[in-house]
């Protein structure tokens, strides 16, 4: 039995930007056109119009096992919506092949495949048709559909006046349960609560247990690292990584780091960071009740009066958990900054939630003429530990008591 579920080939996609759409024309208008054409292109200018191409996907090309959990990961405008529009078929490629086996059921965006005239009940149907299931089959899965969705109260209304998170249950549901062989999830989970988020994840989990197989688009670096075996990295339409999950969530930092660092930095010789790095250790993996400690090199390439030092963590969806700050006045009093200085951090035990997390440094430089910023690399950090099970960034441990209270007997009537 062929163990592949996809096959991508140097899968292309071009779009042209500026480019009018043509509308709709009548057989007069056809035939016209073409006994017209020797005389039009007599009259071309230079003034004809050029649109841009825009390349969203180039030279893509990977092979996908079944029953694997992938994670499509990169920053926004990578071309991982377009690499799931194109395997879905909701567009053609310009170039390349797939090969897909099996049914792919897709959920793009809220309510995808889903007609607002139609009752929720009348949608599962449809959306089972398109899949090509018998209706046999759908009325197995039905009860657990609307359960799982939990609408059943308003299944027999029509789906235009759902609310957005009703929609995004049922559409959901729909794509999970109706037995795909392969099931593409983009981002539309940010949409839900995260209660509801939780309930899709492990319904995701269930359906890889199955043998069956899952591309999860999602920037929540803690849910792509706990639901999946491996990664997809997209940068700028191409392909640059596809390895296990940890080292492609390491290389999506990289690369967020490197365009940070070209928005937030000016050009200057001899300003900026050495690799950041996590001292005494062979791995990037901290216990969260451990101390650790995190070096760079600062290099000030001129005489500046003064700066501020940065070192900076944030979690894998990208939120601050610290932001450490130091004056230059703070650290010593000199005249002269320019030089080469060695920075270490000592940090004690922080009590993460484990997972990864990221950090990096910044420095703030003020200069006679002007300011300018500078950012480091990003490293990443693997909190080993005990997780309380709740969606929070410190999962500290303490120590409880529970002392009773004496209770003074009722007074005798």
């Amino acid at each position: 039995m062929n163990n592949v579920a996809l096959r991508v080939d140097r899968l292309s996609k071009r779009y042209r930007i500026g480019a009018r759409q043509a509308r709709y024309r009548t057989l007069r208008e056809s035939i016209t056109d073409s006994l017209t054409a020797p005389f039009r292109a007599l009259k071309r200018t230079s003034r004809q119009e050029t649109p841009d191409v825009l390349w969203a996907l180039r030279d893509v090309s990977f092979e996908i096992p079944r029953g694997e959990v992938i994670g499509v990961i990169g920053r926004n405008g990578a071309g991982k919506s377009t690499l799931l529009k194109v395997l879905s078929r909701i567009t053609e490629p310009s170039e390349g092949g797939i090969d897909v086996y099996g049914r792919i059921g897709s959920l793009l965006e809220v309510g995808t495949g889903f007609h607002n005239e139609l009752t929720g009940r009348e949608n599962i149907f449809l959306n089972g048709a398109i899949l090509g299931m018998k209706k046999a089959s759908i009325e197995r899965q039905f009860d657990a559909i609307v359960d799982f969705a939990e609408v059943e109260r308003f299944i027999d209304t029509p789906v235009k006046h759902y609310s957005s998170g009703m929609y995004l249950r049922l559409a959901f549901a729909v794509a999970a349960h109706l037995e795909p062989e392969t099931l593409l999830v983009d981002e539309v989970l940010a949409v839900g609560d995260m209660a509801f988020q939780k309930k899709c994840i492990g319904k995701m989990g269930d359906v890889a247990r199955t043998g069956r197989t899952v591309l999860f688009v999602s920037h929540n670096m803690g849910a792509v690292r706990s639901l999946c075996q491996k990664g997809l990295v997209m940068h700028g339409g191409r392909l640059v990584s596809y390895t296990d999950v940890g080292a492609a969530i390491e290389t999506y930092y990289r690369l967020a780091a490197d365009g940070a660092r070209e928005q937030d930095s000016r050009p200057a010789s001899g300003f900026g960071f050495g690799d950041v790095r996590i001292l005494g250790r062979n791995s990037r993996t901290v216990h969260q009740s451990e101390s650790f400690e995190v070096a760079t090199t600062l290099h000030i390439g001129a005489e500046v009066s003064g700066f501020a030092l940065l070192c900076i963590l944030e979690d894998a969806n990208q939120r601050g958990v610290f932001h450490l700050r130091r004056e230059s006045s703070e650290l010593a009093v000199r005249e002269r900054w320019d030089g080469v200085y060695d920075v270490r951090i000592k940090l004690p035990p922080l009590w993460l939630e484990p997972g990864l997390y990221s950090l990096h440094f910044k420095v703030l430089l003020r200069g006679e003429l002007a300011s300018s910023r500078h950012v480091s690399d990003t490293v990443s950090l693997d909190v080993s530990g005990d997780s309380s099970g709740t969606p929070s960034v410190l999962a500290p441990r303490a120590d409880w008591m529970l002392v009773p209270v004496a209770q003074t007997a009722p007074a005798a009537c």
